[in-house]
């Protein structure tokens, strides 16, 4: 298959069929279904990272057990997704988010009961598996059901509900954490998601078109021969294993060395993940991602600047809690309030983001990545300022909120722009290899970023510690935004 840009403008949309032709009412009702789903997998992300000390209190947790309670979630996540894009945009993409959600459910129950730390960390894998399969469809409907304009606004609600979740997330779980105590309230922080779970499974049933599952189709709207065939589980396996192995020693935290031994095995499998794709394609299969894909100059650039992005912004979260419970003795509850404006403001940002990048494209994400140069340089100032004494730690509240405007001018416009010209047939699949690329980055950039910092903390304070490591996200901002200013000149000429 050839992806021109012709091929995208006019043919792109037009192999999903009829089920596409619903009523705008419904369209922003599936909508709203998605958002709230992906609002809680993400926070089931980042509400857990103010409750580690009550979970290693409460169940007397070891210190890699604690770590595999973040670690095993962002591995399956990670693992999965591609996959369940893929078998999303063959089988029904409503079918698998259900599925998803309903996993992702029952494993939030599990993990809320947990007698203990390893059934906590199987409950926390399954929860990965869950997440792994509905966010992806969330992409790919999105893909579907809205054209034009209202797909811009459609990803600009995105962004924002994904900016909210990071931002709000340790604040509900500071709060829940400071009602239930140390024994009960991380058991809450589990909790929380099923009722919000449930609400969304019912509502896709009652909301989503039907069928929820159907026939897998070749790319050209054909009958694809045989289920297994379609869904390419070799390929499947390769690209899952090829992410395990890469992510695997950036995420178990370093207690061994032998764990780095998965990084060049985690090549090896890119590798030969690849050359089967092409064999698959080559003797008639359908392949789980079309490489054609990143011949697409937008979505292979797009696809950079959001590993890059990742790669540098989301350890500011980690870095921040940690040094002012650490650094200045402040409680889980008071960290997680320092990014409540970051919240609103990356909420605010991306729904005008969302409005406005069919007008001014590229140039939103260039501001946006200006904004967290500026943010993450004044952070800087301030915690060495308040080092001296000059100033209050509490200023982190003003130069954190240009992160959350960068977020939301970043996020959500950069994956409209990057999946614009992919045809619809692989949108679940795309955008879960841009999803992939966003929690390979956010791996390695929170490991290598916080290993800075604790490396400089050994020899130092807490405020030269965040300044180095915060001069390193500079250096990952900078190169994201010549990879931006690239594609702009690239798209104008």
């Amino acid at each position: 298959m050839s992806f021109g840009r012709s091929r995208v403008a006019g043919q792109g949309d037009a192999v999903a069929g009829p089920d596409d032709a619903i009523a705008s009412a419904q369209r922003w009702r599936i909508l709203a279904v998605l958002l709230v789903a992906i609002f809680m997998s993400l926070v089931g992300v980042s509400i857990v990272n103010v409750a580690i000390p009550s979970i290693q209190h409460g169940l007397d947790a070891s210190d890699s057990d604690v770590q595999w309670v973040l670690s095993g979630y962002a591995l399956t996540f990670g693992v999965v997704l591609v996959a369940g894009g893929r078998a999303g945009d063959l089988l029904g993409r409503g079918g698998l988010f259900i599925i998803g959600a309903t996993i992702f459910t029952l494993a939030s129950v599990a993990a809320g009961f947990a007698p203990g730390a390893t059934s906590l960390n199987a409950a926390r894998f399954v929860q990965g598996v869950g997440s792994g399969l509905l966010n992806p469809q969330g992409v790919g409907m999105i893909q579907q059901y809205f054209r034009g304009a209202e797909r811009a606004r459609a990803f600009g609600a995105f962004g924002s509900v994904v900016g909210v979740a990071v931002g709000i997330g340790p604040v509900i779980g500071g709060l829940l954490i400071e009602l239930g105590g140390t024994q009960i309230g991380w058991r809450l922080t589990f909790l929380v998601n099923v009722p919000v779970g449930v609400l969304c499974i019912v509502l896709a049933f009652l909301w989503f078109p039907r069928p929820l599952l159907s026939r897998p189709r070749a790319t050209d709207g054909r009958a694809a021969p045989g289920i297994w065939r379609s869904l390419d589980p070799v390929g499947s396996l390769l690209l899952g294993l090829a992410v395990l192995a890469t992510m695997l020693p950036f995420v178990e935290g370093g207690s061994s060395p032998l764990f780095w031994l998965t990084l060049p095995a985690g090549l090896v499998l890119a590798w030969a993940w690849v050359r089967w794709e092409r064999h698959h394609r080559a003797t008639g299969g359908i392949p789980m991602v079309d490489l054609g894909i990143f011949s697409i100059r937008s979505f292979t650039q797009g696809s950079i600047i959001a590993l890059l992005y990742f790669l540098g912004m989301t350890s500011i979260w980690v870095l921040v809690a940690l040094y002012l419970q650490d650094g200045t003795g402040k409680s889980a509850l008071q960290a997680g309030l320092v990014g409540v404006p970051s919240a609103i403001l990356a909420a605010l940002a991306s729904g005008w983001a969302g409005r406005n990048v069919p007008r001014y494209g590229h140039t939103i994400i260039i501001g946006g990545l200006v904004l967290a140069f500026i943010g993450v340089a004044s952070s800087i100032g301030v915690v060495l300022l308040q080092e001296g004494g000059h100033v209050s730690e509490w200023w982190l509240l003003l130069t954190l909120a240009f992160v959350g405007a960068a977020q939301g001018a970043v996020i959500s416009p950069n994956q409209a722009l990057a999946l614009e010209e992919v045809p619809l047939a692989y949108a679940g699949s795309s955008g879960a290899v841009m999803q992939t690329g966003q929690r390979i980055g956010t791996s390695i950039g929170i490991a290598v970023i916080t290993s800075v910092a604790f490396a400089t903390l050994a020899v130092s304070s807490w405020a030269v510690a965040m300044a180095v490591s915060f001069g390193v996200i500079l250096v990952v901002v900078l190169v994201a935004l010549a990879v931006a200013i690239k594609d702009q000149r690239e798209r104008r000429r």
